[in-house]
């Protein structure tokens, strides 16, 4: 385990293991670029440092870990060139509610467009910390579906035009009950669209997609039945993948945190690992909480993240490690994105620890402006600053303590973000092994 010691499920120590020439350089980088960042990051911090930020979303290979989440901060084009042009690694659009070819969609209801939307600190109930939170109403886009295509194909024309990966991502019908049917005819007509514009923008390979497994659904009388989400987990992949044909498609089940106990989140991961025909090709794991308790905007229950969403994330992500590392999966466990109060570089190294991948977010793009470090820009470029380069919880300085505390370099002293993420396999495996759960 090296010099890492578990303190409240995280692997990291309160202070990173630095030598003075380190701290110094960081920060000045820090102070200097306030103003803005260099235009080629990636390239400033493998020549400056030694880090390469290469990352995986899904099966793509992306410059940098950071991507946008699903949600209202990715429904126009505006907000996808923001994004593109601060150099994030991936966009991922706001969900789409599916439909049949007649128009008709089975979660109608999940169709609202958002009319307000509050960002605040919370305090975490387990540990006391502090953090962010946006409360929202709304759930998917509340636009039509050919507009949703339109849009789907400007953001990807943009994407190209930066070198960001842009993908879209959609609910589809789940049934109530073991006698309530799919409606395939809705998965079969949203997929085959999607994939017409895919194909249509001359995006190469097949078409990445994401199914969200909203939070919102964790506050429906869906999801209360255990029954039904696990049915879920081991149909809708098969549905969506058999909408196109073999090969045609790069599927992402983002799972949600359901209100029920750990071993009911875990045993949901393994429905979804190895309970299915047609496992996904990726997992986003995994959004928001949810109190039934929480008033906001007049009704009683509410979705919510700060440090309760990140601590159970990273405790589920270890018990499903440590399943793997014990050989307890019968099959492998499909390449991870992780999202949940993803609001430093730091936190993103305690999920890449834990081998995920890539990094979604949505609530450190809606901070205050005097909440951030640079002085002016696009909200996007300001949270990037921070990721990279806060001296004490910044991507840069965790790195550089892993290469120090963790000896994690190739052999041309480079510390890279992918090799971060095979820790758990190899120096990072007894410590997994010995976490109870």
């Amino acid at each position: 385990m090296g010099g890492m010691k578990m303190r409240n499920s995280l692997i990291l120590p309160d202070r990173p293991l630095l030598d003075s020439r380190d701290v110094s350089r960081i920060r000045e980088d820090y102070e200097r670029f306030r103003e803005g960042l260099p235009e080629r990051i990636e390239t400033y911090l493998l020549e400056t440092y030694g880090l390469d930020v290469s990352a995986r979303y899904g099966l793509r290979a992306i410059r940098n870990p950071f991507g946008k989440a699903s949600g209202q901060l990715s429904l126009n084009v505006r907000q996808v060139q923001e994004d593109c042009r601060a150099r994030l690694g991936f966009v991922v659009l706001k969900t789409v509610i599916a439909e049949d070819a007649d128009g008709r969609r089975s979660m109608e209801e999940w169709a609202v467009k958002e009319t307000r939307m509050v960002v605040g600190k919370i305090t975490g109930k387990e540990t006391g910390e502090t953090g962010w939170n946006v409360t929202w109403q709304g759930r998917g886009w509340h636009g039509s579906f050919g507009d949703y295509l339109a849009f789907f194909r400007k953001a990807l024309d943009i994407g190209r035009e930066h070198g960001t990966v842009i993908v879209p991502s959609c609910k589809y019908h789940l049934p109530g009950g073991e006698a309530e049917e799919f409606r395939l005819e809705e998965y079969e007509y949203t997929t085959r669209r999607l994939h017409g514009v895919w194909r249509e923008s001359g995006a190469e390979g097949p078409l990445q997609m994401e199914k969200d497994f909203s939070p919102t659904l964790a506050g429906s009388g869906r999801a209360r039945q255990q029954c039904a989400v696990l049915r879920w987990l081991r149909e809708v992949p098969v549905k969506i993948k058999s909408s196109l044909p073999p090969g045609e498609i790069v599927l992402g089940i983002k799972l949600m945190n359901a209100m029920f106990a750990d071993e009911f989140q875990i045993g949901a991961l393994r429905t979804l690992i190895e309970g299915s025909f047609t496992p996904p090709d990726y997992i986003i794991y995994a959004n928001r909480l949810y109190d039934q308790t929480r008033e906001f905007a007049g009704k009683i229950g509410a979705a919510y993240g700060g440090p309760d969403l990140s601590r159970r994330n990273l405790r589920m992500l270890t018990l499903l490690r440590k399943l793997e590392l014990a050989e307890g999966l019968a099959r492998p466990i499909p390449p991870l994105s992780g999202t949940g109060n993803v609001c430093t570089g730091k936190m993103a190294l305690e999920y890449a620890l834990r081998g995920v991948k890539s990094l979604q977010m949505h609530t450190i793009f809606q901070k205050p402006a005097g909440a951030y470090g640079m002085r002016k820009g696009a909200k996007t470029e300001r949270a990037l600053h921070d990721l990279y380069f806060h001296p004490e919880h910044g991507l840069v300085p965790w790195m550089l303590h892993l290469r120090h505390a963790e000896e994690i370099r190739n052999p041309e002293g480079v510390t890279s973000f992918m090799d971060i993420t095979e820790w758990y396999r190899d120096r990072g495996k007894n410590w997994f092994l010995e976490q109870e759960g």
